[in-house]
């Protein structure tokens, strides 16, 4: 079956989501996450990507990014992916591969479009049962998107950076109130068929400037 060709521009943030092998696990212990997450910033840093919100999960992880330039995100990836494979192997003993095939990725229009994706990404760790709220997730992007602590990986949108203080009362009360039924199960087709998740006319602009159809077929299959 052949490849998908990745929609990614330079400016335009797109949601990433990497799944380990059948599901299995991409981290056993939090050594195994210190530096997962360690290699993902020094590889994003290196191909000028920035990374917005992120949670790892035990078999995945979801990244909401901006590349500077076309194939940072790619290039990303790649660097980063062949190392943690390389150390996790080395530490556990294992043969075979990590990742379940290509990351999948979709770009993401305007602000509304950004924060809800963003939101669903911090989401993750409540809506597993995991914890009751996001902040109590220690490996996400969540506690430094709330001001709760400095994190150097996390570039923060307009929407919910500037004083910590300020944002904190309404970008947790924003958490709190969850994605409804009918946005979650629309971003999840828009990323499981990389296709542009925001307006016609963003989805338009994206068919100008790509060979690649921007729309999402409804009824699909889901992540």
């Amino acid at each position: 079956m052949p490849r998908h060709t990745r929609l990614e521009l330079p400016q335009v943030p797109l949601h990433v989501i990497q799944h380990g092998v059948n599901r299995g696990a991409i981290v056993v212990d939090d050594d195994d996450r210190h530096h997962f997450l360690d290699l993902l910033h020094d590889a994003a840093r290196e191909h000028d990507l920035a990374i917005h919100a992120y949670v790892l999960m035990g078999n995945h992880v979801h990244l909401l990014l901006t590349p500077r330039e076309a194939g940072a995100l790619s290039s990303t990836m790649r660097h980063f992916g062949q190392c943690y494979v390389q150390a996790f192997n080395l530490r556990h003993r294992w043969v075979g591969p990590l990742w379940q095939g290509r990351f999948k990725s979709c770009l993401v229009d305007s602000e509304a479009y950004l924060m809800t994706v963003h939101r669903y990404i911090e989401l993750n760790p409540v809506r597993a049962a995991m914890t009751e709220h996001a902040e109590d997730y220690p490996w996400s992007s969540v506690r430094a998107n709330l001001g709760l602590r400095t994190d150097p990986m996390v570039t923060p949108f307009l929407g919910i950076h500037g004083d910590p203080v300020q944002r904190t009362a309404p970008y947790r009360a924003w958490l709190r109130e969850g994605i409804n039924d009918g946005d979650l199960l629309a971003l999840r087709a828009h990323l499981h068929q990389q296709r542009a998740l925001g307006s016609p006319a963003f989805q338009a602009m994206i068919e100008r400037t790509s060979a690649v159809p921007p729309r999402y077929a409804r009824g699909a299959g889901l992540d």
